[in-house]
This record gives C-alpha cells, structure tokens and sequence, in this order.
C-alpha cells in the first residue's frame, strides 16, 4: 500500500477503536500552559509498532540512549528548529538507530489502547534460551552469582 492509504486505513480502523486520542496539557514555547485535545489514530499505531521493532533489535544502551535523544528531537521539531544544526546532528544518530528496524508486529485495538500482542524480526536481539528460566535455558544461573557480587562491590558498606 501507499503511505497515503496506510495511514488513512489506520486512522479509521483505529478511531473505530477510540485509539489515538489524547487530552493534554502543554508547555507552549512562550511558557503558557494550553490545554490540547489530539486524535491521530494512524500516528498511535505505527509508533506502537515501531516502538517494539525496536525494544527487539537495539541493544540496552542504544535504546536508553534512544529514548533521552528522542525527548530533545520531538522538543526541536515542536520549537520549528526543524532546520537546526543540533537537529541536523541528531538526525544522524537516529538514523544509525534505525539500521536494524524492522519486522512484523501485531497489535490489538480495543477501547481506546492499541497494545501489542506479538513481534519478530530477522534482526532480533531476543533469545528465549538465554532469558527463561526453564529446562532448555543455555544461560548458566550460576555465574549471575558472582557478578552480582562484583556489580554490588562498589556499593557495599
């Protein structure tokens, strides 16, 4: 499909759903408090979805790092720095975190949420033999023991 028809499929299928809608309060840029009331059905979807792409394919550090550049990003654009050169320099950073970002998500619509319900991705730093607790686990439970022990040095008193 067209961007153009995702996003106009999305925003009906999701208002369906009352998904997408906010009702805020904001910092404008001159330093008054506005009340906003948003609906973008489409916008609420795809960044559900994008959002877990990443959670599996950027590593813990990317991703928190992520996270902090993104408060700024959506700061700039909402200050019309669009054109700025900090902006300009973040680009760069974003778009070396969307390298590895892609895959399916499934999402569920209900009563106003939009929450996802399954992911993959060729690129997926998740293993389930390495984070489950089970019999087919080929993470050794015994070394958690000694880096626990190593990571709590510095804070022992």
């Amino acid at each position: 499909m067209k961007l153009k028809d995702i996003i106009n499929y999305l925003n009906e299928t999701g208002g369906q759903f009352g998904v997408g809608r906010s009702d805020m309060v904001e910092n404008r840029l001159v330093g008054i408090k506005s009340r906003e009331i948003y609906e973008a059905p489409a916008g609420t979807i795809l960044h559900t979805a994008h959002r877990e792409l990443e959670a599996l394919v950027l590593d813990r550090e990317m991703s928190h790092f992520k996270d902090m550049v993104s408060l700024k990003y959506a700061e700039l654009v909402y200050y019309g720095l669009w054109f700025s050169s900090l902006k300009g320099a973040l680009d760069g950073f974003v778009e070396k975190t969307q390298e590895m970002v892609s895959g399916t998500v499934r999402l569920k619509l209900s009563k106003g949420t939009c929450v996802a319900v399954g992911r993959k991705s060729a690129n997926s730093l998740y293993k389930k033999e390495m984070s489950t607790y089970g019999k087919e686990d080929k993470f050794d439970q015994k070394l958690a023991e000694g880096f626990i022990r190593l990571w709590g040095m510095p804070y022992k008193r």
